[in-house]
């Protein structure tokens, strides 16, 4: 499954998949083992987020004997960069940095992600610009810069 398609996925299939990212393969039961524990979920309840996943092609499933055996049509990475992209589509450009410093300051890094981030945040530097452009149509944001 190419990233381009985009297929959302709902926080509840999102679940799902992180288990079979974990597991590489994984029969309904092995799935169902786990969100039972972390959600209380009932085996219905996650056997019809697999039929959702299945049928958006984001789980593929595997006929073994009497059961299937799943196993996921994108990476975890590919999903949450998809899922970011998608996020920052949403939101107005100029609210782009201050978004990711509120999303820094909120998670939990180790040393080596601050080098990562401080890494990254070097190259930007290199490249970025005096002000970014507002992308919402009128009545979209607050912005008062024009374009």
């Amino acid at each position: 499954m190419e990233t381009e398609e985009r297929v959302e996925m709902t926080a509840s299939e999102r679940e799902v998949m992180r288990v079979v990212w974990t597991l590489g393969n994984a029969t309904s039961k092995d799935i169902v083992d786990v969100l039972e524990m972390k959600r209380d979920w009932k085996p219905a309840t996650a056997k019809t987020f697999i039929g959702r996943l299945v049928k958006k092609g984001i789980l593929l499933a595997e006929p073994e004997g009497n059961k299937y055996i799943y196993s996921a049509a994108i990476s975890e990475e590919d999903s949450v960069k998809t899922e970011a992209d998608r996020f920052f589509e949403q939101i107005c450009h100029k609210q782009a940095g201050r978004t990711i410093a509120d999303m820094l300051a909120g998670a939990t890094l180790s040393h080596q992600d601050v080098e990562l981030l401080q890494a990254v945040l070097d190259d930007k530097k290199k490249q970025a610009v005096e002000e970014v452009a507002c992308n919402c149509v009128p009545g979209q944001c607050s912005c008062s810069t024009p374009r």
